[in-house]
């Protein structure tokens, strides 16, 4: 298919008319968890694609320090700390985005922990802590933008899943509880929202190399069964999961809704 002309894009920078559907120029996204690993690195790629941006995070001084790095970039940058399990904090925190950077039109749903043990030495405690964190926020800032959304007939919601919402490992198994159950709110936001105009979907990343994971990546063991159960045969870097970000968020994918997309290198294909 051979294209004779050009497009204009929202900032007026010619773009071929496929290019064009993944332009962000004029919209705001709200990415959760944001001011460093996956979700910073997802920030940085919707900016990249024109977005303004709001970081989200708990520590405000490594929210700052990321939020000068992407505006001496070029990017047009917000920040915002709340607690992202008390609704009454999501609520209000979601009204001054609003006001402040201008209608949410792409929020990303990336909060979430990791505690590891055998789930008979599991406690009460940590499971709770733990789905507060992975599930109850998806759900309470999930609903806090889609209230404003759904007046505007228009929105995207991306939900960060992952390669545990569908496979299990020894010692994670309330971390799979909560990411399955991810998936799951995210489907059932795509059937009450997709009537009102919301495209919500979940993006799935594999094993990737971040803070988090750094012990995992230093394994040897661990680390030579990983690429070796993993098609790819290596570790994600977080750059491999801009281009679906940017994807969902954009109106290339108007007619995808409750879908989870794994950027996982092939783990989910394969025993």
């Amino acid at each position: 298919m051979r294209y004779s002309s050009i497009n204009q894009s929202r900032s007026g920078v010619a773009l071929n008319p496929i290019l064009n559907l993944f332009d962000l120029t004029g919209r705001t996204a709200l990415i959760m968890g944001s001011s460093a690993g996956i979700g910073y690195a997802l920030a940085r790629g919707l900016a990249g694609a024109g977005a303004s941006v709001v970081l989200n995070g708990r520590n405000e001084e490594r929210l700052d320090k990321a939020a000068d790095t992407l505006r001496r970039e070029g990017a047009t940058v917000y920040t915002t700390s709340f607690d992202v399990t008390h609704a009454g904090d999501v609520g209000s925190a979601v009204a001054q985005v609003e006001e402040n950077a201008g209608p949410i039109d792409i929020l990303v749903n990336n909060a979430g922990m990791q505690r590891r043990a055998p789930l008979h030495e599991f406690s009460a405690t940590q499971w709770n802590e733990l789905m507060r964190t992975n599930l109850d926020s998806v759900f309470l800032v999930g609903q806090a933008v889609a209230r404003h959304m759904i007046p505007r007939g228009r929105g995207k919601i991306v939900n960060i899943c992952s390669v545990q919402s569908e496979l299990g490992r020894p010692n994670i198994a309330a971390y799979t509880a909560s990411k399955g159950a991810v998936k799951m709110l995210t489907k059932g936001m795509a059937i009450d929202w997709g009537p009102h105009g919301l495209q919500v979907n979940g993006l799935g990343p594999g094993y990737f190399k971040t803070e988090l994971t750094e012990a995992l990546v230093k394994n040897e063991e661990f680390n030579a069964w990983l690429v070796g159960r993993t098609p790819s045969r290596r570790w994600g870097d977080v750059d491999d999961l801009v281009g679906a970000a940017v994807f969902l968020a954009s109106d290339a994918s108007n007619f995808v809704n409750g879908h989870i997309l794994y950027v996982d290198g092939g783990v989910t294909a394969t025993l």
